[in-house]
Parts: C-alpha cells; structure tokens; sequence
C-alpha cells in the first residue's frame, strides 16, 4: 500500500491519518514485521491493525555465495512459487537485483528464465519485501544502495505493480531511495517505454542483443510485435537528464552476433541516439545451445563501438558458478544429490 491508501486505511478504521507515516516509517525504515514492534502507536492501535491487517512477509529459502562474492537469495511466495533476487559487490557499496515476475512470458531464446514459464505477475508487496528482507535480514543489507529490476520476469509486462511498487521505494516514508538509484531494465516494449517515461524518474536499460530485425527475432520473440525502429522511437521519446543515457544491454553471442560487422551496423543504426552500451558475454546454463563468444571477438566488437565515440563497457558477469548472473535466473532449487547436481523446480 502507498502513504494514501495507508491513510485511507487508517482513516477507515477511526484513527488519525499520521499513523500512516508511523507504520511505513517502521515497516521500511525499521524493518518491523508486525505492528507490535511500532512502539510508539498506542496499545489500541496496534491492536486494532493487527486485527485488520497484516504486513508480508517474503520466506528466505536460502542464500548462496557466488566465489566473486555475489549472493543469490531464494525466496519462497505465500502460494509456494520460488523467486530469485541478487546481491551484486561493488567497491563501497552493494547493488540489489530484484524480480517482477514468477518466470517471464517473453521466450528470449538465450535466457533461463524463460525455460521455467511464466506462473504470475508479482504484487508490489513482492517486488519491494525483496528490498525490505535483503536490507534487514542480511549482513550487506545496510550497503545497499542501488536498485536494479532485472531480476525474473519483464518489469513493463506488469507495469501497474511495478509503477506502485517504485513509488514506495520512492517515498520519504518508505525505503526513500532516489530515481538516479534505480535503474529498469526491458526487453522493449515500446508502448511501455513511453508510458514510464511519463510517469517515472528512473533509468532505462534496453536489452538489445541484436542489430537488426531478423536476429532479433529469432532471439526475442517481443521484437517481432515492436520491431527496432519502434523501439528506437520511444528511446527517442524517453525523458532523459542532460547527464544521463539510456542503457542497452548486448548480450554477446559467438556466431551470432558477435562480428565487427554486427558492431558496425549497430553504429549505424543507433547513431545520433543518446546511449551507451552494456556488453555482456553470454553467460552458458544447463541445456543451452549458445556459446560464449571469444575474448577477442568480444574486444574487436566493442573497438569498432568505442572508435566511433559510443560509450561501450564490457560488463563483467558476477556469480556465474550459482546461476545468478544475467539471463540465468530460474526460480529453481539446486539440490545437491550425491556425485551430481540437479536444477528441479519447486512450486507452481
């Protein structure tokens, strides 16, 4: 709930509307998980809430350590389905990945995700108790302090939830973090792109993967309802500070999409938009018929971006050897059985 639905709610049951930033207050400034801990409402108060109301709260299944450092957190929903959310190093501080969706309804041919389905969009309570039990039930909660959703599912095919969920994140009175701090990440849909663009402060990342048309089709299915050149359009479209550029995100593909070529004709087709480029080299999953490409294809590729002025940094993949790096989230439990490993699904 936003501060004015708690106010409505509050005002509903005959007490006074400041309780309402009271309750926010603790529930994500003091990550209280019942209104008996909100020691200073009354007695009465915290009687009558937690007769009519409950606050959430997302089941740590288990958290497992990537060797460079990364934590990947299994969270079991109220209704058994699994979700996955990530705690990324950085130097000073830690970036937190979060889901929007249990699975993901877009088929991108190279991500995991997309092999588990798609079960339900998340609630914003869903999207933002990820934040709430990664900064208070973890020992690198208090570092974080970006926010990423580019976890399971796509952010924009749950707009309303996920448009709710930042404007809680947003709140003085809830986790109060900044626009600049978030960044949403999609696979472009178009129309969605320019609705947040109107609607919201935080930044874009476009997953692109592909210089043209047919490529891109072939590896993300959503290109063939909102092709390149809408999706260059609303890029165009969307808000940005003077400072700031949309993000898009190449994963690279060797013998797909990962030639000089390929760069080239990026720089042609993305010319005179103000971006830059996020290379990333294809992260292998169990089953998978893609490869990642070689460390020298991956250069050449990003020189020809670089010699033609494009900002093009290569992103190094964190907690590859748990599946918690980019494209490989599932949902899954990874059980350890003796002398193997399997990946099983638990819920839904």
């Amino acid at each position: 709930m936003t501060l004015e639905e708690i106010e409505a709610f509050v005002a509903s049951l005959g007490k006074e509307k400041y309780r309402a930033r009271q309750i926010m207050k603790w529930i994500y400034q003091q990550g209280a998980s019942s209104f008996e801990e909100m020691t200073n409402l009354s007695k009465e108060v915290r009687t009558v809430m937690a007769k009519e109301a409950r606050i959430g709260n997302l089941e740590i299944v288990r958290t497992e350590t990537s060797g460079d450092g990364t934590k990947k957190i299994l969270f079991r929903l109220e209704d058994g389905l699994l979700i996955e959310s990530v705690l990324i190093p950085g130097a000073s501080h830690w970036t937190l990945c979060v889901s929007t969706q249990a699975g993901c309804r877009m088929g991108c041919a190279f991500c995991f995700t997309a092999r588990s389905g798609f079960s339900r969009n998340l609630r914003p309570a869903e999207i933002v108790d990820q934040i709430v039990q990664a900064k208070f039930r973890t020992e690198e909660g208090p570092g974080i302090n970006n926010l990423v959703l580019m976890g399971m599912g796509e952010p924009l095919d749950n707009y309303d939830n996920v448009l709710k969920a930042i404007a809680i994140i947003n709140s003085d009175y809830g986790l109060s973090l900044s626009p600049r701090k978030i960044t949403l990440s999609t696979c472009g849909l178009a129309p969605g792109i320019e609705r947040l663009g109107r609607e919201s402060a935080v930044n874009l990342a476009v997953s692109l993967n592909a210089p043209d048309d047919r490529r891109r089709n072939e590896l993300m299915p959503i290109n063939r309802k909102y092709p390149l050149a809408a999706l260059i359009q609303a890029c165009k479209s969307y808000p940005m500070p003077r400072r700031r550029r949309i993000t898009f995100e190449y994963i690279l593909i060797a013998g797909v999409n990962d030639s000089p070529a390929d760069a080239k004709l990026l720089v042609k087709t993305f010319g005179g938009l103000r971006c830059k480029f996020n290379l990333i080299a294809f992260n292998e999953f169990p089953g998978c018929p893609f490869k990642a490409p070689d460390p020298r294809a991956i250069e050449a590729f990003q020189k020809v971006l670089v010699d033609h002025r494009f900002t093009a940094v290569l992103r190094q993949s964190r907690g590859k050897d748990i599946l918690a790096a980019c494209g490989q989230l599932s949902g899954r439990h990874r059980a350890e059985t003796t002398g193997s490993e399997e990946v099983k699904k638990i819920g839904g």
